[in-house]
């Protein structure tokens, strides 16, 4: 299920599987630097426990088949999903999205139709990453930009994976200089209390629109931010798969695909 050949909804290269029918469609949205073949493992799964649902795994702006952009602002970002998501016919989806894309997918429900998100690892207050990443910047924008990814790799425990996945984590990335200073632009640029309250609406629309919400975690998360995000969204499923690092869908690949079957 994870060889559909390349096509494009939007601007977004995409492979597409399954048929429409009752079952909610699912979005994939990859992490920083990686691509849609980040979801193999996840969708080899999903054809056993969820045969022939409808799911979309895009590569996002600048990442993969996907073309670059000028600028790599969320809103944006979301509103280039929304256009893919659209042409493809898919009907207020479940967005399944792994870090980056987990922080996009909350954007993406609070903003446009969907039946859920599925946040893959990814907490949405930047706290001390945002703090890591300001003392960084002189790097970040140097021509030793690319050691600034490498320090984060070596933080996300990836020798915890499985020895395909963690191949898949080392060589199907593209980290350029553009996307990191892209994506992570409104984070070097905007206080993060700003962020935190832009956060805070978005999952207050997410609890008032009553689209379930369910973050998927490698680790036990921290306690003041679990008490936040369970604070914003009571309802919100927390499922911690340990052992996994950032990457607990090539860990557990399985799991992931029964929470996402729903």
């Amino acid at each position: 299920m994870d060889d559909a050949p390349r096509r494009y909804f939007g601007d977004l290269a995409a492979g597409s599987y399954g048929t429409g029918d009752d079952r909610p469609p699912l979005v994939l949205l990859h992490g920083m630097s990686y691509d849609r073949r980040q979801w193999g493992p996840v969708l080899r799964e999903l054809a056993v426990v969820d045969p022939g649902r409808r799911v979309v795994a895009f590569d996002l702006p600048g990442h993969g088949d996907s073309p670059r952009r000028n600028s790599y602002h969320s809103d944006e970002v979301a509103a280039v999903i929304h256009r893919a998501v659209t042409d493809a016919g898919l009907e207020a989806p479940v967005l399944v999205g792994h870090s980056l894309g987990g922080v996009l997918a909350t954007i993406y429900a609070a903003t446009y139709p969907a039946r859920g998100v599925v946040n893959v690892d990814q907490p949405l207050l930047v706290g001390n990453f945002g703090k890591a990443l300001r003392r960084a910047e002189p790097v970040l924008r140097s021509a030793a930009h690319g050691e600034v990814w490498d320090s984060m790799l070596a933080r996300m425990h990836i020798d915890l994976l499985p020895p395909d996945a963690r191949e898949l984590v080392r060589t199907a990335t593209t980290p350029r200089q553009d996307l990191l200073l892209g994506y992570w632009n409104e984070i070097l640029v905007t206080p993060a209390d700003e962020l935190g309250e832009r956060r805070m609406r978005d999952l207050d629309t997410i609890r008032s629109s009553g689209i379930p919400y369910h973050y998927v975690t490698g680790a036990e998360p921290d306690p003041a931010y679990r008490r936040w995000l369970e604070a914003a969204l009571p309802d919100a499923v927390v499922d911690v798969l340990p052992g996994s690092g950032h990457f607990p869908h090539l860990a557990h690949p399985d799991r992931l695909a029964r929470i996402m079957a729903g």
